[in-house]
């Protein structure tokens, strides 16, 4: 009989292995744990320096994916050059398109002070050139020479105009000829008063006089052109001397910085060409007098740092939490100023992967997908190379208000997303750029071995937790327990859980149960208590099914026998809470051609693996028993006092021997609860959740009482994954309770009916009185039955 033993169904963890007193001995951890493969996929996606090898994290929640990917990627980022800083400035040739600028590290704010002392200086500079004598005096003699060279001109048309009659006299509607007589400007009664021959001829004196003022009034606005042009050039030349020595210290300095020093090309020839705006005091004007797009004033000289690397010590590492498309990209505010709004580019604010760029950025993928625009923006940005700040409706063709577009920045970024194997899977298989994005996956894996490595790994997890987050250190037994524990999430008795978020947490509640305790040391009680506390606070809907099968509400028989009913296992799953909850499953037996129907499935409560379960079930009776002819039944199987749905074939062995048992007529020890999956063959499969439904049912056994004759079949690959409750473990060493592993049907059969499943012989019959002999005849016989009742009926 495959019964197991105690050491079988728990694998312990001896104290006496461990050389330390406490954890307070122990090294620190300083590596990711288990992670193995993981941690080479990093390493070479980190490393590589090529286009589209970007990194996808994947991996279950809880296996610290968070917290080793900070550690591994901010040591490794250390070791790299800090990129560069980056700031806005005004683009003299186009204002909508302000010009970004790359200094080195630090750089950017010295750069934009220097900036700032350099207007200031050349305001004041400025304004003592044009306020110097010497300014005076040039300035004086340029306007002396044009109002000469105007008297001139006006002088000698007096001349002409005095000899035929007429006086040139100046409004502030412009220049005229009036005919005057003795010094006194004629009357139109007066001149209609004269003779005729007179008239005339003081008409065609005027006539001679109009061309020729109109030749001084030409020469006179040329003069005054000329002298407007050589006082701005008088005025540029008083501006680049006052500035020329500012500028050539800053060029200097900068000289290693094209663009730099193309930029303060730019704005010396600009303050040359508008030196008027330093001539006053420009400082307080008001942001309404701006352009919308040009600053205002000498703001347009002012440089905007959008990174500043100066405080890095190398490559940046961002985990940015919230990456809405503002929040990576950066915005572009404005200001309201008399019921309109302005920018201008010192409004430009940065965002994360500005900050990050040269570095790494890092993101869980379910935030990012939840801002479409963020995960299209930053797709674009990888494939292109560079960062395009604008406003994201303008991408779905919305119309927008006009604003600026900066010139993008160069972009040359490491991107990391952390996300689950779904996530992962979708991307892959729905976003065709994804995977060129993204060539390195990094797998997380919820498990690790138990060896001599693994087992030390969480003793050392277990002190550097203690040493930082201050909690009371472990001792061995506690350590014994953990890794039991660990064993136990692992769901293998070879394996540890590498979810490394749960077990942190049940180190801190065993740190509080021992300082309620009035202990300095957790012990492995504490351990257990803090465990068990924990269920506690979980498993009010497990205690309540509990309660329903104890009070027989929900009928689950555990002594006894039964023909066709059988006691299934399954798992119920509550996000926080699974708890194993055994179901009868009965099964009926008709002539008909029908074959074996799963009422879950004709009701809809069955989930395509049930189904499939189902009829591999169909698939065993041809097999055993369909060679002579197909078996002629209707069978009926279900779950009884089922409501909600049910998915998963775990149960499909357990179905199988209750129908053999209403075939043969061989009751089923109800004491015995079974689980596994079937094959076609009869070979028992391995299932998920054993160690739930194993104590599951021992709880119920409990509660409606043991007598030494219950137990629960299970299949032999499942053996090795057993790490079931110390109280269970006790009851099967006490003999109490029993776990039998098998390999196929005819083990489960031996062990619920206490028959011999039985062998076929050469022409395919089995013997008579064993469960599968009793089978064959039954079938036989509802064979010829159901051949009798399809022979037509007689005429005669």
């Amino acid at each position: 009989m495959p019964k197991l033993s105690a050491s079988e169904v728990r694998r312990i963890a001896d104290p006496r292995q461990f050389t330390f007193s406490t954890t307070a001995e122990v090294d620190s951890l300083h590596e990711i744990v288990g992670q193995e493969r993981a941690v080479r996929a990093l390493k070479f996606g980190l490393g590589i320096d090529e286009e589209g090898y970007n990194i996808f994290v994947s991996g279950a929640q809880g296996t610290g994916k968070n917290t080793a990917i900070r550690r591994f990627i901010e040591s490794y980022a250390k070791s790299l050059p800090t990129p560069p800083d980056w700031c806005y400035v005004h683009n003299f040739r186009d204002p909508y398109r302000p010009v970004a600028l790359s200094l080195p590290p630090g750089q950017a704010n010295v750069f934009r002070s220097d900036i700032e002392l350099f207007v200031e200086s050349a305001r004041r500079q400025i304004q003592e050139a044009f306020e110097s004598d010497e300014y005076a005096e040039r300035l004086a003699a340029i306007r002396s020479h044009f109002e000469e060279s105007r008297h001139r001109t006006l002088s000698s048309l007096e001349q002409l105009a005095a000899a035929a009659g007429y006086s040139v006299r100046a409004t502030q509607m412009g220049v005229f000829l009036v005919p005057v007589r003795g010094g006194q400007a004629l009357t139109d009664q007066e001149i209609a008063a004269m003779a005729p021959e007179e008239r005339e001829r003081l008409r065609q004196a005027g006539r001679g006089l109009e061309d020729r003022l109109r030749e001084a009034l030409k020469e006179i606005r040329k003069v005054e052109r000329e002298t407007i042009d050589e006082a701005a050039r008088f005025h540029r030349e008083v501006a680049r001397f006052a500035i020329g020595g500012l500028l050539d210290d800053l060029k200097e300095k900068y000289s290693g910085q094209p663009a730099v020093v193309q930029y303060l090309n730019d704005v010396e020839q600009d303050i040359v060409e508008n030196v008027d705006a330093f001539r006053g005091d420009q400082r307080n004007e008001p942001p309404s007098n701006a352009r919308p797009f040009q600053p205002n004033g000498l703001m347009k000289y002012a440089v905007n740092v959008v990174v500043d690397n100066g405080r890095s010590e190398g490559a940046p590492v961002v985990f940015e939490s919230n990456p809405t498309y503002y929040h990576l990209f950066g915005r572009i505010e404005k200001e309201a100023s008399m019921g309109t709004l302005h920018t201008n580019f010192t409004l430009i604010k940065s965002g994360t992967i500005h900050t990050a760029a040269g570095g790494f950025l890092v993101m869980q993928v379910e935030d990012l997908l939840r801002n479409a625009f963020s995960w299209e923006a930053l797709k674009r940005a990888l494939r292109e190379g560079e960062i395009e700040l604008e406003e994201p409706f303008e991408k779905v063709g919305m119309p927008t208000t006009k604003s600026l577009r900066p010139l993008p920045i160069p972009l040359k970024l490491k991107v990391i997303l952390i996300g689950t194997p779904a996530h992962y899977s979708l991307l892959y298989a729905y976003d065709s750029e994804f995977p060129e994005l993204f060539k390195v996956k990094a797998d997380f894996d919820t498990i690790m071995d138990r060896d001599e490595d693994g087992v030390r790994s969480y003793v050392e997890f277990i002190g550097t937790l203690c040493r930082v987050e201050g909690h009371c250190n472990f001792d061995r037994t506690a350590v014994a327990k953990v890794i039991e524990h660990g064993s136990r999430l692992a769901e293998h008795q070879d394996k540890l859980s590498t979810k490394f978020s749960s077990i942190a947490d049940v180190l801190r509640e065993a740190s509080y149960w021992a300082k309620e305790d009035g202990s300095d040391v957790v012990t492995g009680r504490h351990v257990e208590r803090a465990l068990n506390e924990k269920h506690f606070r979980l498993s009010l809907i497990e205690d309540r099914v509990q309660e329903l099968i104890r009070e027989g509400t929900i009928r689950v028989e555990t002594k006894g026998e039964a023909i066709g009913q059988i006691n299934g296992l399954s798992v119920l799953s509550l996000g926080d809470h699974s708890f194993g909850r055994p179901s009868k499953i009965t099964c009926s037996v008709s002539v008909g051609q029908e074959g074996v129907v799963d009422i879950e499935r004709q009701v809809k409560l069955g989930g395509p693996i049930h189904s499939k379960g189902m009829m591999i079930l169909t698939g065993f009776l041809l097999e055993r028993f369909g060679q002579e002819h197909p078996p002629a039944l209707s069978a009926r199987i279900v779950f009884e006092q089922s409501y909600s749905g049910v998915d998963g074939d775990s149960a499909s062995c357990a179905e199988l021997v209750a129908l053999l048992s209403r075939l043969s007529e061989c009751p089923i020890h109800q004491g015995i609860a079974m689980t596994g999956s079937i094959n076609q063959k009869g070979e028992v499969q391995a299932i998920g959740g054993v160690n739930e439904k194993v104590e599951g049912y021992f709880d119920v056994c409990k509660a409606l009482g043991i007598d030494g004759n219950q137990g629960v079949v299970i299949p032999s690959a499942n053996v090795k994954h057993l790490m079931l409750r110390e109280d269970v473990v006790e009851a099967i060493d006490r003999g109490d309770f029993h776990i039998y592993a098998v390999d196929s049907v005819d083990e489960a059969i031996e062990i619920t009916m206490g028959k011999a499943a039985g062998v076929a012989d050469a022409h395919g019959r089995y013997p008579a009185d064993s469960v599968y002999g009793r089978a064959q005849a039954a079938l036989r016989a509802m064979a010829k039955r159901m051949r009798r009742y399809a022979r037509p009926e007689s005429t005669e």
